[in-house]
């Protein structure tokens, strides 16, 4: 098999395909518009997509082995009660064409967080009330539960609501090398945020609960051919808290494809407003340090629509500017989604992974080869290990 990650021309949104050297694959948020299920509509059809890159299990049945959610807007679960089946599993319909989620992926803290300061859209709610109906099943059953009631619960919740969760459990600064309740040699994954918050009385909103993962895929017997970093769409505080936390074990941050939070928004670089200030607005040293951490040839990726020089945010072109630079230091290259694909045969951006290195996938056959640089990872700190087996997971 070949590790491949895979991210979905959605506009402004996240939809990423991380498949591993296992097979396994992992489904990290969706962002399926209406049109994009209308035949006569242009917009990518990124369900059709998506169902031709996925199995099929004995029941017939299209699947994902995982699917995380890193925070309930919109852009980053709409069409998921549309598309993905919820509820006991052994009820699934005959002839549903759903795809079935076998472990969910899911932090308390963002639906927390959500639900205090903003509405959940009908689809973050779908997404919750699936969540908790996996966690009271593992109460219940223990880990005992099969493909469909599976959750995995990424941070531990407040008052401690999530204590007597230990086997379904991943606290900020575990690693963890399994998915839909089995061990993985061929992936390991690094839960960096969402932290929890330095004073009861603060203020924080979905986007700063984003979940951040650094994710390691190995290829050809080498464990972290390619580091993939995901944040949704965490904001500039939690980025400069991030960078005050792991600064002294830089190498959890370190990248070799980075999707650029918030859709290559200003705000996670800066206090200041790109509208309001132009060119005047300055970075957080802190935010871009966090967010520097390229390896040689590094993959910085916008999952937006066309970057263009205006007010726009996001996304924005001076947040775009910053990221060139990131990149142009690591000798990578900086890409957007929805200007890499082609309008008359829209397909996901598509990267492979090799023993050697992290490579895109040209669809022109003229394109150009370009082989991926051969680095060797320095490992600052060896992070607390967990790989803990069990059946249900939620947050």
């Amino acid at each position: 098999m070949t590790a491949k990650l895979l991210l979905f021309p959605v506009d402004c949104g996240d939809m990423t395909l991380v498949e591993f050297d296992s097979g396994k694959m992992l489904l990290v948020d969706v962002n399926i518009r209406g049109a994009a299920d209308d035949p006569d509509d242009d917009t990518p059809d990124v369900v059709a997509m998506l169902k031709a890159r996925l199995p099929k299990d004995e029941k017939d049945r299209h699947y994902v082995d995982a699917f995380m959610i890193s925070h309930p807007d919109e852009d980053h679960c709409r069409g998921f009660k549309k598309h993905f089946y919820t509820g006991d599993p052994a009820d699934y319909p005959e002839g549903s064409k759903k795809i079935l989620v076998r472990e969910l992926w899911s932090s308390p803290i963002a639906f927390r967080r959500a639900s205090a300061d903003h509405t959940l859209c009908e689809d973050a709610q779908a997404l919750n009330a699936e969540a908790r109906r996996r966690v009271a099943r593992f109460r219940a059953v223990g880990t005992a539960v099969g493909d469909g009631d599976r959750i995995l619960i990424l941070g531990e919740d407040q008052d401690g609501k999530t204590d007597d969760l230990g086997p379904i459990l991943i606290k900020v600064e575990d690693t963890f090398s399994r998915i839909n309740g089995t061990y993985d040699s061929t992936l390991t994954m690094r839960l960096l945020a969402p932290l929890p918050k330095e004073d009861e009385d603060e203020e924080t909103c979905k986007n700063d609960a984003s979940v951040i993962m650094q994710m390691m895929l190995a290829s050809g017997g080498v464990a972290a051919a390619c580091r993939f970093l995901t944040g949704g769409d965490a904001g500039v505080e939690v980025w400069e808290s991030v960078w005050k936390r792991y600064e002294a074990r830089a190498a959890w941050l370190q990248y070799d494809v980075l999707q650029t939070p918030h859709h290559c928004s200003w705000h996670s670089l800066s206090h200041d407003s790109w509208s309001e200030y132009g060119e005047d607005a300055e970075v957080s040293p802190e935010a871009r340090k966090a967010l520097s951490q390229a390896r040689s040839g590094a993959h910085l990726i916008a999952s937006s629509k066309e970057i263009t020089d205006d007010d726009s945010d996001p996304p924005c072109i001076r947040a775009k500017r910053e990221y060139v630079d990131i990149a142009d230091d690591a000798g990578g290259n900086f890409l957007c989604v929805m200007e890499e694909i082609d309008a008359d045969d829209p397909q996901p951006l598509e990267f492979h992974v090799t023993a050697s290195g992290t490579a895109r996938v040209e669809e022109s056959a003229q394109a150009k080869s370009v082989s991926p640089q051969v680095f060797a990872p320095a490992v600052s700190s060896t992070p607390r290990e967990v790989n803990k087996q069990g059946g249900g997971r939620y947050a």
